[in-house]
């Protein structure tokens, strides 16, 4: 019998918890979405996955519970709070089963979910990539990520590193970004001479000869960098007196 002390008894139970529990547990709550339903002669199962692990709890949906024929509409996909007894399982390849005394449809999975029991490629994967952790292959790759990423920064910290997100300049223009700011080496105001380019006003008695200059520029590892808010472009050149135009003489 289900024994209504277990410490399965509180709020929401995972799924991770459910398949690996020690003893029956009475009136457990776990919510999570179908992955398959069948129904057979009074009676439907679903197997039940919140993402806590790669297996699903198998739910036993009776005949009697109230809604069972919208139950067994829900299809895959949808997204189920299930109350119950958790019992031994007498069907193999599991341990244990829901007995559901309640469900309540948190949102219909619809039938054109696009995540079936089938194996689905990465190509297919790629168009739906919100629901692609779901499949067991992301989800495999995601724990092993996390896995990783987890004892990088304890084997850093437990060394006194600290984890800092330090800006990042970066020549890749996203969404933009690279027609509002411009991030340059080079002085907006007095840039350097180029031979044959614009100089600037004083530039030519300042800063030398043009190729002694470029080179100056780009041989110095302590270069100061501008950000403008607009791109910045030599002045136009000055403007000189068109000659009026004169008549020919008549004599």
């Amino acid at each position: 019998m289900p024994n209504d002390n277990s410490n399965l008894r509180r709020g929401r139970v995972p799924v991770r918890e459910a398949v690996a529990a020690a003893e029956p547990s009475a009136g457990i709550c776990v919510k999570g979405w179908v992955r398959t339903l069948r129904r057979g002669k009074g009676v439907a199962f679903a197997a039940l996955n919140d993402g806590s692990c790669f297996a699903s709890l198998q739910v036993v949906l009776d005949a009697g519970l109230p809604g069972f024929e919208e139950l067994c509409r829900a299809g895959t996909g949808a997204c189920l709070s299930v109350t119950g007894d958790l019992v031994e399982s007498p069907a193999s390849g599991q341990s244990w089963e829901l007995q559901a005394k309640e469900v309540k449809v948190l949102g219909e999975g619809g039938g054109d979910y696009p995540l079936q029991k089938k194996r689905h490629g990465f190509e297919y994967l790629r168009s739906i990539a919100h629901l692609r952790p779901r499949s067991n292959t992301f989800g495999a790759v995601f724990r092993v990520r996390s896995a990783l990423a987890y004892a990088v920064h304890r084997f850093f910290r437990e060394r006194g590193f600290l984890h800092v997100h330090t800006p990042i300049v970066t020549a890749n223009d996203c969404e933009g970004a690279g027609e509002m700011f411009r991030v340059t080496t080079l002085d907006p105001v007095r840039p350097p001479m180029v031979e044959g380019g614009w100089t600037g006003p004083g530039t030519s008695s300042e800063r030398g000869p043009a190729s002694r200059s470029a080179a100056s520029c780009r041989g110095n590892s302590s270069r100061r960098l501008f950000l403008t808010s607009t791109p910045s472009a030599p002045p136009s050149a000055p403007r000189t007196a068109t000659p009026a135009a004169t008549s020919p003489s008549s004599g």
